[in-house]
């Protein structure tokens, strides 16, 4: 049973855990996940598509990331969700946490914290291998690519996160 630290809502830690996805959350406590955003050199960045499985947007493009582990760090968390879901070793290139943002949902009882960290790397298509349970397929997009698909309702966070495609 995989669990994460709940935070409250300036994004200090509780000292209280949740089980994973367990949409239960009391007002006023978050969880906090993370985004990576990673940049190729020749302008173009890594998206994926959601597998047509998942029970919430399935088929839909994102970036590769997920929940923080109880006593994980968001920089750590990235690296290990870039790695599970794509097989890229993130951990020795240049990252920056580019963007924090807070959701509050409380109909659904989950509130949350996201850091978005912008990872620069470039790689070869040998050197991925998506996790099948999670990703479907993946592309070496543009931001212009990634506008269009967004402009259709099938990027997951892209309001959220545009500014760290634009730097």
């Amino acid at each position: 049973m995989e669990y994460w630290d709940i935070y409250d809502e300036n994004k200090q830690p509780t000292g209280r855990q949740m089980k994973r996805n367990d949409w239960n959350m009391k007002p006023g406590d978050f969880h906090l996940t993370v985004l990576g955003v990673i940049a190729r050199s020749d302008g173009t960045y890594l998206i994926t598509r959601r597998v047509l499985t998942k029970s919430w947007a399935p088929g839909w493009w994102e970036v590769p990331g997920g929940g923080v582990r109880a006593g994980e760090n968001s920089r750590d968390a990235v690296i290990r969700e870039v790695r599970e879901e794509t097989g890229l070793d993130v951990s020795t290139c240049p990252m920056e946490l580019a963007l924090t943002y807070k959701r509050v949902n409380p109909e659904e009882k989950d509130n949350y914290f996201v850091d978005v960290y912008r990872i620069h790397m470039d790689y070869a298509p040998e050197d991925l291998h998506l996790q099948k349970e999670e990703t479907l397929e993946s592309a070496d997009a543009t931001l212009e690519q990634i506008r269009e698909i967004a402009s259709r309702g099938e990027f997951l966070h892209f309001d959220s996160i545009r500014e760290v495609f634009e730097k």
